[in-house]
């Protein structure tokens, strides 16, 4: 049987077994309602109590600041329409034009409902600037929402000085923090964020849950009506299994947080020396300053879409363009927003890597790679 190489831990991670053990007692055995006052209730309540603290401590929040999802995408909505339909003055939203479309759909919707939004361009390397900004906010601004670090080309966003030129506005920052969670060290209270998104399934947790974090004080509307779950903001019975689960997979990234990212860089150099050596052309996206794994390459004269199916059947998982945009052909709005020349950017695939790929593998995905390329048969 060929074996499976999958590089594309971007789009989604593998969950790590100590997470199923886990959530395990609570899909069996402590399945109890957690807003029961019965004693049935008590492990299950308890478990979201820990989980809360857990999380808080891995991002240097308050435990109150933590409020449950059911992903990423959940977040930015929230956030992004919480902050718009609670302003009578209709003050302006701003935002990056290489956002996660839960973002750019979130900031489109309000538009369209009279909620002006501004879009920031990044630099060619794919950085978001406190200059660029400047020029963008005014006292007339209500949010500023720039992702932690891009999703396809892995630029790290300078977060701190986005907050303190938003601050000194009086305007409130949201990020948005999916990639970034779990994989680099994140103070949301050093940073000075007051609104971070995140989904488990980024960080070896299980899919279909994640976390934003408030800075306490801020306002920030229900997401849904119905019971007091999470302190009255979002309605509806928990997913305890789920929460036990990302809970523990963040504490065991965290706690593994540099060990890790050195072995995953020790895999990135070891990928590109090889590249290297081929003699192939080809430009790597995202500046000096990117997320540990992520690698978007762009090969002139290639086609990025033909090169992922043909790793695909050599039994490796790449992504061409973003994977949230998988469907579509055309360039992605990323690669648009750097202004990457098209004859780089159609040959455009991103390699992403995780803590549990090996060298092996490494050396098989940069001899796939640089033999497809090699053929020249695009």
């Amino acid at each position: 049987m060929k074996q499976h190489i999958y590089a594309d831990n971007a789009a989604t991670t593998q969950l790590d077994k100590s997470v199923f053990e886990a959530m395990t007692p609570f899909i069996l055995e402590e399945y109890g309602n957690a807003s029961q006052l019965y004693s049935f209730a008590r492990k299950p309540k308890k478990a979201i109590a820990d989980s809360r603290a857990a999380i808080a401590e891995c991002i240097g929040a308050f435990p109150e600041e933590i409020f449950f999802t059911s992903g990423g995408t959940e977040g930015d909505n929230w956030i992004i329409k919480s902050l718009a339909f609670s302003d009578t003055e209709r003050r302006t939203m701003i935002t990056s034009a290489f956002e996660h479309h839960a973002v750019l759909h979130s900031c489109d919707a309000i538009d369209r409902l009279g909620y002006p939004v501004i879009y920031m361009y990044p630099t060619e390397e794919g950085y978001i600037t406190p200059e660029n900004l400047k020029k963008n906010i005014t006292d007339k601004s209500r949010l500023v929402s720039v992702m932690y670090a891009n999703n396809e080309i892995g630029s790290i966003q300078p977060i701190q000085e986005l907050c303190e030129v938003a601050h000194s506005y009086g305007v409130l920052f949201h990020t948005d923090a999916v990639q970034a969670v779990g994989h680099v060290k994140i103070n949301v209270h050093e940073l000075g964020i007051d609104f971070l998104s995140a989904s488990a399934h980024k960080f070896n947790g299980p899919k279909g849950i994640g976390f934003i974090y408030a800075r306490k004080g801020v306002q920030l509307c229900p997401y849904t009506d119905g019971g007091a779950q999470e302190n009255g903001k979002r309605a509806g019975t928990e997913n305890v299994a789920s929460i036990v689960g990302m809970a523990t997979a963040l504490k065991s990234n965290y706690d593994d947080l540099e060990k890790n990212k050195k072995h995953i860089l020790n895999l990135e150099r070891r990928f590109i020396a090889q590249l290297n050596e081929s003699k192939i052309i080809y430009k790597r996206n995202g500046g000096e300053n990117t997320l540990p794994g992520i690698i978007s390459l762009s090969f002139p004269g290639a086609d990025g879409e033909t090169i992922m199916h043909r790793m695909d059947l050599m039994g490796i998982s790449i992504s061409t363009g973003s994977a949230c945009d998988s469907v579509n052909t055309e360039i992605s709005h990323v690669l648009q927003a750097v202004k990457l020349d098209k004859t780089f950017a159609k040959g455009t695939v991103r390699i992403s890597l995780g803590k549990n790929n090996t060298d092996d593998e490494i050396d098989k995905i940069a001899y796939s790679l640089i033999k497809i390329l090699s053929q020249n048969k695009y």
